[in-house]
């Protein structure tokens, strides 16, 4: 994921929470519900992106001695 992609990601979990607290905070169950979407969908590009660099940390080849070769 490119640093575009996580801005973008980011950016749309931070107007998610913008838009659910407005629902809230106005009374409107369908801003509310809107905003948890987007906030969600956000988070889970998110952590997709964090278990991806987990798995690639995991993956990369070591030698003898231990240290990560490269």
């Amino acid at each position: 994921m490119s640093f575009i992609e996580k801005a973008k990601a980011k950016a749309e979990e931070l107007l998610g929470r913008a838009e659910e607290v407005y629902g809230q905070s106005h009374g409107d169950a369908a801003a509310q519900v809107a905003g948890e979407a987007h906030r969600l969908e956000g988070e889970a590009e998110l952590e997709e992106e964090r278990a991806e660099e987990a798995a690639h940390r995991r993956t990369r080849p070591t030698d003898e001695g231990g240290s990560t070769a490269g």
